[in-house]
């Protein structure tokens, strides 16, 4: 995925692992577009990336603005962002390995 990503001009890409963190996917991929136009070619191609691998049920969300687009092939969720949108929301942090799922982080 990240291979495709980066073949079809996405910068700044970064793979996520959620194993063990998350139950709602296994991996995150978080990119850069240069423009919303850019971020929606992007989600397109993903989407027919995605269909073509035999994932079926792909949801995308945000191409309405195009300035934060996710793809949710269910195993994999893709961030598409504008650059000045990611940083404000700075998934990667949030994403890190000190994360703790809210249920362990109150366990003694």
């Amino acid at each position: 995925m990240c291979q495709f990503l980066d073949d079809n001009k996405a910068l700044d890409i970064v793979n996520i692992d959620l194993a063990g963190k998350s139950a709602f996917a296994d991996a995150m991929i978080v990119a850069n577009g240069t423009s919303g136009r850019f971020v929606k070619s992007l989600a397109d191609k993903l989407k027919e990336f995605f269909q073509k691998e035999g994932y079926s049920d792909i949801r995308i969300e945000g191409t309405g603005t195009c300035d934060w687009v996710l793809i949710d092939s269910h195993d994999v969720i893709v961030h598409l962002f504008r650059p000045e949108v990611r940083e404000i929301y700075n998934l990667e942090k949030m994403w890190s390995a000190d994360f703790k799922h809210p249920d362990e982080a109150t366990a003694p």
